[in-house]
């Protein structure tokens, strides 16, 4: 097996994105970070930044043709679930057709692509999917995603799909639940959470640990890498809880209550993670050791 020494990260400053690059980097890596709209904030002499727009396809296969990267970690998308069913055009442009240039190119080069999906492939009728249950989403966002991966299973190339779950932390290009939850309470603000909708909160750093751990160990097929299933109102009380922030703040809200939401949401879209808890060292799972992470990093963050 060749020496792997190079990667290129769509999406760099991205929530998962921003973390891919500073855990690669300190594992040596030589690595090769996208983004387009929110500059990537770290430098190093062992980081190339891209400024380019992924739906820009011939710049996107150039790219990948000319640096010939040993993996691409494809982590970029249009992630707004509501801004995917207005604009379907676009987030059809995003998520599938720049993932089927990825594929195209990295066929040529032979890299190992690692898809980053979403736990919203499923309908969320039961819950605890495991990674042979069959995807039926129930929004566009879903759909865009679900054609991603088949384009990626279909290709002739290595290939690992992970599907996480409601990604949260620090120093992505845009808020994340928790960081929205923490901000809103330290205010000494109420927030409403749902107590009808079931996901399994995953923590940008240790997803982004675990995905190292992939480039590493290469496994084919795909991967549930994602935290314990909890309801939105549990998830913002814990964060309440680890910093130390008034939890009586938090109010419970329900599903029919979200008159704004555009998109159907599954109810419930956790992920049952046991084959990747087998595979991998990274306690991506742990959700006291996720929430002491966020403390320490959203603390940082805000005395900056």
């Amino acid at each position: 097996m060749s020496l792997i020494v190079k990667i290129l990260v769509t999406g760099g400053s991205g929530l998962l994105g921003s973390k891919l690059v500073e855990e690669l980097l300190s594992r040596n890596y030589e690595v090769i970070a996208l983004y387009n709209r929110n500059p990537i904030p770290v430098d190093h002499e062992k980081l190339v930044k891209v400024r380019l727009d992924i739906v820009d396809k011939t710049s996107l296969e150039d790219l990948i043709l000319k640096t010939r990267p040993n993996v691409i970690i494809h982590s970029a998308a249009y992630t707004d679930v509501d801004g995917c069913e207005r604009n379907k055009t676009y987030a059809w442009r995003v998520n599938v057709e720049a993932t089927r240039s990825i594929v195209r190119a990295a066929r040529v080069v032979k890299s190992h692509l690692i898809y980053v999906s979403t736990d919203y492939v499923f309908n969320g009728e039961k819950g605890l999917y495991g990674e042979n249950d069959t995807p039926n989403p129930v929004n566009y966002y879903g759909l865009t995603k679900l054609v991603g991966e088949e384009l990626v299973r279909t290709s002739d190339l290595l290939y690992t799909i992970v599907r996480p779950s409601a990604i949260y932390g620090v120093g992505g290009s845009k808020k994340s639940f928790a960081e929205y939850v923490a901000e809103k309470l330290s205010r000494g603000e109420k927030i409403r959470a749902l107590v009808d909708q079931y996901v399994s909160p995953t923590h940008n750093t240790l997803l982004a640990m675990a995905v190292a751990e992939i480039v590493e160990m290469r496994p084919m097929g795909v991967l549930h890498v994602a935290g314990e299933r909890m309801n939105r109102y549990q998830f913002a009380t814990k964060i309440a809880e680890a910093l130390g922030l008034p939890v009586e703040l938090v109010e419970k809200a329900s599903i029919k209550d979200m008159k704004h939401w555009i998109a159907k949401r599954p109810r419930d879209s956790s992920l049952d993670t046991s084959k990747a808890k087998s595979l991998l060292k990274t306690k991506f799972y742990d959700t006291k050791l996720a929430l002491e992470l966020f403390k320490q990093e959203w603390l940082g963050a805000k005395n900056r």
